[in-house]
């Protein structure tokens, strides 16, 4: 079971200035590389305080690259439905490069009306242009003189520069949330499998994995599964003081996440079935509900530790990415979050903890 770090920005200026926030997530992500942790994975949004500040992770984990040597950076995730395939992979491999091939490709479908209204994509017909996307990136790393022909893009005789470092590419993560034929899909094509469960309880989570496992060993893929979870994590010393420290922040992070769920209030999809009026289930959490069901962890080391391993258990995940940036939390206490993880929870959990 491997530990990484998971970042989403969900400050606005009047919340956190963004050179604040980059310079608390760099530091972050030194900690994270010292104390063996195996990835650091950065969100693509735009315009709101929910992930705004990050329209380019692979910009941010150029920046990481530089700073660190050891732990491998992942898009977590980039979301092709708004990038042109030859863009996309030639600034991953470039990434790939700058960082000596420690580059993990995590792409999601986005989710926000708002982000697709701004690039004049429609949400209809966005899961096409999202496998077709991804599959062109694909062959982009791997083939040269590409050509594509889609009702979105089209282009001849395209080798891309530079080359990936890794070969034949860079890992990649497919992010899924709750449509089963999702799991599937990612299963059938061999990749690896991205969670984040929020709005999903364990069990139904659960089952989806199973899902995923099946359908990837049917396909017969010569490498083993993957799946990684995400979520919010704060370690305190106390329990006490961890639900008083990270309750409040928890609180911020669902408000600034239910504000950029509000558009599917009148928005509907035949792409996103059951995503309209998702703001209003992100509005009955409160951080009590949502630590109780598992979508955040709040506590003591020892708590900690015995939880990870309660939700390792039942979703059968093979590592997990921990949110640490969350409720526009200050540098000092993250640093501190982190730094009793790496201490006092790291070396209880099996094989170390580390990749």
């Amino acid at each position: 079971m491997f530990h990484g770090l998971s970042l989403l920005p969900d400050c606005s200026p009047g919340t956190k200035a963004p050179d604040d926030y980059f310079r608390d997530v760099l530091l972050l992500s030194r900690l994270a590389d010292q104390g063996g942790m195996s990835h650091v994975k950065m969100t693509e949004h735009y315009l709101g305080a929910y992930g705004g500040y990050c329209p380019s992770p692979l910009a941010f984990l150029s920046a990481v690259a530089a700073v660190t040597t050891r732990i491998r950076l992942m898009t977590g995730c980039v979301l092709p439905v708004f990038h042109h395939p030859v863009q996309l992979a030639s600034e991953a491999a470039m990434v790939d490069a700058i960082s000596g091939g420690r580059l993990d490709v995590g792409f999601a479908r986005a989710y926000l009306p708002q982000e697709f209204e701004t690039f004049q994509v429609p949400l209809d017909g966005s899961r096409e242009r999202f496998t077709a996307t991804v599959d062109a990136v694909l062959r982009l790393w791997t083939e040269e003189r590409v050509s594509v022909d889609t009702p979105f893009f089209r282009f001849r005789d395209v080798t891309i520069l530079p080359r990936p470092v890794q070969r034949p590419r860079p890992p990649v993560w497919i992010a899924a949330v709750r449509s089963r034929s999702s799991f599937a899909w990612i299963g059938e094509q061999g990749h690896n499998l991205l969670v984040t469960p929020a709005l999903t309880p364990l069990s139904e989570m659960s089952d989806h994995i199973a899902v995923y496992r099946e359908a990837y060993a049917e396909a017969g893929h010569a490498r083993p599964s993957q799946v990684v979870a995400s979520l919010p994590l704060y370690v305190g010393d106390s329990d006490e003081e961890a639900r008083r420290t990270a309750d409040p922040l928890l609180r911020g992070y669902l408000d600034v996440w239910a504000a950029a769920t509000d558009s599917w209030v009148s928005v509907t999809s035949d792409d996103y079935r059951g995503y309209t009026g998702m703001s209003r289930a992100i509005r009955a959490l409160d951080p009590a509900s949502f630590r109780t069901m598992g979508s955040a962890i709040v506590g003591a080391p020892a708590t900690v530790a015995e939880r990870i391993q309660e939700i390792a258990a039942t979703l059968g995940a093979d590592g997990f990415l921990w949110q640490m940036d969350f409720g526009a939390v200050t540098g000092d206490v993250a640093v501190a979050s982190l730094e009793r993880f790496l201490d006092k929870v790291l070396p209880s959990l099996p094989a170390g903890g580390t990749r």
